[in-house]
Formats: C-alpha cells, structure tokens, sequence
C-alpha cells in the first residue's frame, strides 16, 4: 500500500510530534511514524516521571555543540514562555522547582496527552509500531505517479496534496511492504541513549546516506566510571552525596555529586560528562567557597562563606547550584580562596587530627570526612602542610575510566554536523526537502529541562518551514 503525505516525521518523540503540529496547524497533511509501539516513551520517564519540560533561561551557551551559535536562531523564535503558553492553555499545573526547571505538578503524561491532543487538532496522522526499513529518492515522473495513485486511494473526501514544485519525493519502505511518500521529510529520530527503549543509530545512518557530515556520537549527562584503584578508595561509600564543584576542559557546575558503586555521578558529575574527553582529567572542589583549615592556619575563627548565584548566570560568580561556564577554569584557583580579615580577633586553635577533622566534617558528610583524612592523613601541623591540605581538597583530580554508556545516559552528544543545517529551518543545505530536529543534531543541552527546549524549538522551526 502506498500513503502520501505533505511532510512525513520520523519519530514520535518530542521534536517529531512538535515539528508535526506547527505544520499541521498550516495545513500540511503530516503523518508521523514511530518505531516503537506508543509515542512519547522518553517524555514519560523524564524529570521522575514529572517532566522537567523547560527551563527559563534557556541560551545558546546551555548547550554543547562543535558551532556554538547554531541554536540561538531556534531558541530565540521559540522560547520557553511559548511551550509555556501551550501548557498553561492545556490546564496543566506546574512548577519551578529551582534555577528555572519547570516540572508538571502531577504527571509526565499530561504533556504527552498535550501533545497527542494538539496533533488530532492540527489533524496529525500519528502511526506507532512501524518500522521503516529504506529511504530512497523517486524522480519527479514517479512522484507525480504516485500521488494520483496515492489521492485515488484516499478518496474524493481527502484534501488534496499540495504541490511544493520540487523534483524529488521520498519513498519510505516499511518492514510490512507499505510505501510513505513525501517531498518534505523530518528526522527526529533521537540519539542512542537508553537503547532499551528502541534508541538506534537511524538518524545518523540516513543522513551518511545522503552525503551529511555526522559528529561522532557519545553519551552525555552520565556517570563516570572510576579506575580499579581509586574506585577502591571511593567505591565503599556508594550512596553518599556532596556538594561540589566539578571542572573539565574549561567548564565548571556547582552541583551535588554521587558516589556510586563503580564511580561519581549526580547533577555535577552528569553536566560535567557531557564536556569530557576519554583521557582528560576532572577536578573536584570538595568544599567550594569554604577554607577548610582556615581557623587551624591563621588562628582565628573563619565563618563560612556565603554561597550565592546560580550556574550558567553570566555573572563570573560561584552559584548554590552551579557556576558561570565563562572564566569557570579559573574560577574555583585555590589563590581564590578568600582570606580571613585582618580586625577579626586572634584565637587559639588546635592543630591536630581530631580537629582536622572536625572542620572536615563541618563542610562534608561525615563518612567523606573520615575517608578523606584515612586518604591523606596529615603528617605534619605547619602552615605550609595545611596549606597543602587545603589545596588537596579544592583541586582533587582523577581521569574517569570511561563513562556507564549509552545505556544509562540521558541524551547523546554528537550526531549530524550542524553545518550541514540551516539554523533556521533545520533543512539540510544540499538535500532540499529533507530536515533534522532534536537530540539527532550535533546540539548538547545541559541537564534541567535545556534538551526538552531545544527539541520544541527545533521542531517547532522545521515545522514552519516545510
């Protein structure tokens, strides 16, 4: 059986289905095809099942990708108060839950239902359970065959096609022997995260096929695996968390860090991922804004810092969940770490380990505190050796063994090469009538809602344009 469409969408995930309801709202007849046996699957289990489905202060400086101004077109012509706007109109309750995340109040299935809702109004054809075997490209004889056989077939009460003036339409073959027919045909086939959940390499293999550059796909937003030795130092603890700042390749977060049974993971260890390079070294700032051993060197009582701002802030400041990505190498110096003020009056203080490890534990969970002082215990009490200490705990480094894959990763890093897109329409240069959106491109975006809004808004601009 063949079908024609306007535009045909491969993949029913978030940039499909809303790349099918911006053109179905300007009167394309668009039918999406999905592989897996229901739309949505990734929407569903994200943010716990509550959909982080945006954030606020979305900018091209969230996302990670080998030309960091592509996105800006995209994020700018749809914006995260537009998704917003569609939500609220939905009825669905939400909620920020810190540093611009937004989550549904109740349930990740309100968007999906949104979604599926908006798509029979925009009269969106959505078939799941499909599995497209080849993509080929028909002359411009056979195509125009095949929309008279494909409008006999749909009867007189169909609308009529429309004719875009190109030369070329696309075939899909299905493993069922069925033939989908467009000129304007939409990869939104994801990455290969979570392959469990039907993530293949589809959308990269197609677009080698017609010639594209693809950036070679890696996870992101994962955890990190440690080496033999140092997993047998760290291992143990699996379950403990702390606040740090994690570095690698010029980019700092300021997030909680997880211990685990094979490594580091958590929000800091997850955003850093996306940033590492097989061989490159982490740091860790176990105590970022704090002079641990501060009372014990100067003699003095020392407060600990104030810890303000908010990551990914243009400001140059330190945040409570993050850090400016801007100067973030050499933010976190141990130069940087402020010094007591002269007028605060002179106290004892006692130099010896149980103290040391009271003000270890005064900043870090007890367990780290203890294991830190087993690490590296301290041999002498002068200024210079708790200088040294002090240092240690601000710039511990480590080289990951790996990372836990694409099977535990939240989105994949890489895929097809951005200059080969327009930014403004997501269509590829030398293959007119054929588009990219979503986690399938070379676009990278932090953890906390930044890869949802890049799939809307990506989406959302290919579906203007086809």
């Amino acid at each position: 059986m063949r079908y024609r469409s306007d535009v045909l969408v491969l993949g029913a995930g978030a940039a499909g289905l809303m790349c099918a309801i911006a053109a179905g709202r300007r009167g394309c007849s668009v039918t999406v095809l999905e592989r897996s046996q229901r739309a949505g699957q990734k929407i569903l289990i994200s943010g716990g099942g509550r959909c982080n489905f945006t954030n606020l202060e979305c900018r091209a400086e969230n996302y990670l990708s080998a030309n960091p101004h592509f996105a800006k077109s995209a994020l700018a012509r749809y914006a995260p108060q537009d998704f917003l706007a569609m939500v609220e109109r939905h009825g669905i309750r939400w909620h920020e839950k810190k540093l611009g995340q937004l989550f549904c109040d109740r349930s990740a299935q309100e968007i999906l239902g949104m979604l599926e809702a908006e798509c029979v109004k925009a009269g969106v054809r959505v078939k799941t359970g499909v599995e497209v075997r080849e993509v080929r490209r028909e002359g411009a004889a056979c195509a125009e065959e095949s929309t008279r056989e494909c409008e006999a077939a749909m009867g007189s009460s169909t609308p009529r096609l429309r004719r875009s003036g190109r030369n070329d339409t696309f075939c899909l073959v299905t493993a069922g022997g069925d033939e989908y027919l467009s000129e304007k045909l939409v990869v939104a086939t994801g990455g290969l995260s979570i392959p469990k959940m039907g993530a293949t390499a589809f959308g990269y293999e197609l677009a080698r096929q017609f010639g594209l550059s693809v950036v070679e796909p890696r996870p992101a937003l994962v955890a990190l695996l440690l080496a033999s030795d140092v997993a047998r130092r760290w291992c143990d603890l699996a379950g403990v968390s702390a606040e740090v700042v994690a570095s690698c390749a010029g980019r700092s977060f300021r997030e909680k860090l997880l211990i685990t049974h094979h490594g580091f993971s958590g929000p800091a260890i997850l955003q850093i991922s996306s940033y590492w390079q097989p061989g490159e070294q982490v740091k860790i700032d176990w105590a970022p804004g704090v002079r641990v051993f501060g009372e014990m060197m100067d003699g003095v009582e020392f407060p600990h810092l104030p810890k303000e701002g908010r990551y990914g802030a243009p400001s140059r400041t330190m945040g409570t969940k993050g850090c400016s990505t801007a100067d973030a190498g050499a933010s976190f110096a141990h130069n940087d770490i402020p010094k007591i003020h002269d007028d605060i009056p002179k106290m004892k203080m006692r130099r010896d380990e149980k103290s040391a490890l009271a003000a270890l534990r005064a900043v870090l969970p007890a367990r780290v505190a203890e294991r830190w002082l087993e690490l590296y215990p301290m041999r002498r009490w002068t200024n210079a050796a708790l200088e040294e200490a002090e240092r240690g705990l601000h710039e511990f480094e480590f080289v990951p063994a790996g990372t836990e894959g694409f099977g535990k990763a939240e989105v994949t890093a890489g895929g097809v090469d951005t200059n080969e897109l327009s930014s403004k329409t997501m269509e590829a240069k030398r293959v007119p009538g054929l588009y990219f959106v979503g986690e399938v491109v070379d676009v990278t975006g932090w953890l906390g809602g930044y890869n949802f809004q890049w799939a809307w808004a990506s989406g959302w601009c290919a579906g203007e344009a086809v």
